[in-house]
């Protein structure tokens, strides 16, 4: 009998970073080798059968690269994989990532998650247009004039952070420090006042998402109907 040993308990009196939680909906953005695919897919058929329905970009453009040094782009949604198509796609987030894949591959090989909102998606925020925010707020910062890098790494005290793509967003930091319940509520409070931080002058944010460094693991509280399940009314 394999023997399973209990996981040490992360102490709740760490760093957390509290995000505003956009309601939307849950995409990846996915970039892998042929050596990673290979890897998740190794029989030949299945491989190419998938391939052939999913993959929406390949990087570089040139076809004198060897195969083994591209990248293949997809999209996902929270549960299943995308292609464009009304049937298949998912608020057209595969179609959002086709169009913007040349910038989209700068976010280099791996998943990278993020919530995809506006126009016609959930509350909309009164946009005309879709967007896409990063959730990894420790590698990626959204670019903006007059800031240097530099600066940012600097004042953030993190030398890896790295612009995102032009296409893309990250989801806005509203506190980074230790866990504090007071601290919690407070930004709670802070949105239902003054509205989204994302889209300002939208007045009705969700809430927030609290990631909790030592535990490696997101919390979500909304500012309207916490206490019960998703979807329960």
């Amino acid at each position: 009998m394999r023997f399973v040993e209990f996981k040490k308990i992360p102490r709740l009196s760490r760093d957390v970073i509290i995000t505003e939680k956009l309601d939307g909906s849950n995409g990846q953005i996915c970039i892998f080798s042929l050596e990673t695919i290979k890897k998740e897919l190794p029989d030949d058929y299945a491989r190419g059968e998938w391939f052939e329905k999913y993959c929406l970009y390949a990087h570089p453009e040139n076809p004198h690269v060897e195969e083994k040094d591209n990248l293949y782009l997809f999209a996902a949604s929270r549960n299943r994989w995308l292609n464009v198509g009304k049937q298949n796609d998912n608020h057209a987030f595969a179609y959002w990532v086709k169009e913007h894949a040349c910038d989209l591959v700068m976010l280099g090989e791996g998943r990278h998650f993020g919530e995809y909102y506006g126009k016609s998606i959930q509350r909309g925020y009164g946009l005309e247009e879709k967007r896409f925010a990063l959730f990894n707020v420790s590698k990626w910062a959204k670019r903006k004039e007059g800031v240097y890098l530099n600066d940012l790494r600097e004042k953030t005290n993190n030398p890896k952070l790295e612009y995102c793509p032009d296409c893309c967003e990250v989801v806005p930091i509203l506190y980074d420090g230790l866990f504090d319940t007071n601290v919690v509520d407070y930004y709670l409070d802070i949105l239902a006042g003054l509205g989204s931080v994302a889209v300002p002058g939208f007045m009705k944010p969700e809430g927030i998402c609290v990631y909790h460094t030592a535990a490696g693991q997101y919390f979500k509280k909304t500012i309207e109907n916490d206490e019960k399940h998703k979807g329960e009314k």
